[in-house]
């Protein structure tokens, strides 16, 4: 390896960090690529099965704590921040309105795993013109990488209750994705004077399904956001009430959390939601076909769960929404059309909450006309 331009790796990790903001990244650390304190809690973790059936975590063997047998000869991992909050992003309306569709903020817009992988190979090109013989991977979300971890170490913040990474002056409300490179870069370190979360459990209350069982595990087989986007099957059914018109993950834990009233808007456009996506009412969603969902979904990250587990998530809503007679024909039609036994078993639950809602609905009009009429007999004051 010769350094064509600079021998000062201090001045390259600066030129590193500023060529990342550059390119559209709020935060650039650079750690060392040792985990091994966080195999004990994840071993721990997975035999308690909160995995649920997310396979691939128990793949990979101590991958996941060895970073560098992903990218052989990796020395650093140079990690980065992107924020995706959207500019009126409606939380209060989407959640407010059970019959409007509520998706994860970080899906509105353009999948993000392309995107930042992009930047980081720019930013790799960057490197590579600087030094003969970089050889440098970046990774989304793409492999056994505990990125979370690697971002506290390079500085980026800390580990919240919720399991999400935190900064005083960010909040939560990004990305992540790393670069590992074998290259000797000075690392950043953890702060010893972040603030962490100290006696605050405003996360594990506000959990619509109290998936955080503990502070800082979370339970994956009771979270919204894997129920919806991971799971492919059949969902509990004392879990559906639970999760009101949530279709495509979960915010709450953000939401509450009050470092995200420091959290800074995105200046990516392709992070602004779509108007296909947002808003929309659940049966505006609910009457897509399949070649509607692709059309409608591409290149975003919802596309991933195919149009079955959309059906799905969507008659969950709709079983949770109030008596509505439209609902009730529009799942009846789905029924009727002899769907798959993973959205017949959803569409017909949800066929059963609202009967029991329409018998509701009937008696407290009922009761209304009743309470009318007594009015009206009523003698009035003179």
């Amino acid at each position: 390896m010769s350094i064509k331009t600079s021998p000062d790796l201090i001045q390259l990790t600066e030129d590193i960090k500023r060529w990342g903001q550059e390119l559209g990244f709020q935060q650039v650390g650079i750690s060392d690529l040792d985990l091994r304190d966080q195999k004990q809690g994840m071993e721990l973790w997975l035999a308690n099965g909160y995995h649920g059936e997310m396979q691939y975590m128990t793949a990979h063997g101590d991958m996941r704590y060895h970073p560098e047998q992903l990218h052989p000869g990796a020395l650093r991992a140079i990690t980065v921040r992107m924020d995706y909050l959207p500019e009126n992003a409606q939380f209060a309306a989407n959640l407010s309105d059970p019959n409007q569709a509520y998706i994860s903020r970080y899906a509105l817009g353009r999948d993000y795993h392309k995107l930042i992988r992009n930047r980081l190979k720019k930013l790799a090109q960057r490197i590579a013109e600087q030094i003969d013989g970089v050889n440098a991977r970046p990774f989304v979300d793409s492999a056994p990488i505990l990125e979370r971890p690697l971002a506290a170490k390079a500085g980026l913040g800390w580990i919240g209750k919720h399991s999400l990474l935190l900064d005083e002056q960010a909040g939560s409300w990004f990305f992540l994705g790393e670069l590992l490179i074998n290259l000797p870069l000075p690392v950043d370190t953890a702060s010893d004077t972040a603030p962490g979360c100290g006696n605050c459990k405003a996360c594990i209350t506000i959990c619509p399904t109290q998936a955080i069982v503990e502070p800082y595990v979370v339970d994956a087989r009771r979270c919204i956001s894997y129920l919806t986007i991971e799971h492919p099957g059949i969902i509990d059914e004392a879990l559906r009430p639970l999760m009101g018109n949530r279709i495509y993950g979960c915010d709450d834990c953000q939401l509450i959390c009050p470092w995200n009233r420091y959290a800074q808007l995105t200046q990516e456009g392709d992070f602004s939601p779509r108007q296909q996506l947002h808003p929309q009412k659940l049966l505006d969603l609910f009457a897509w076909d399949e070649a509607t969902f692709l059309k409608n979904t591409e290149g975003s990250p919802i596309r991933r769960i195919g149009h079955q587990r959309w059906l799905r998530n969507i008659a969950i809503a709709l079983g949770n929404a109030p008596y509505n007679e439209a609902i009730v024909t529009a799942l009846t039609n789905v029924i009727q059309a002899e769907p798959s036994e993973m959205v017949g078993e959803h569409v017909g639950w949800a066929i059963q909450q609202q009967r029991s809602k329409s018998a509701d609905y009937e008696l407290r009009r009922q009761t209304q006309r009743l309470i009318n009429s007594v009015e009206r007999a009523l003698p009035r004051d003179a």
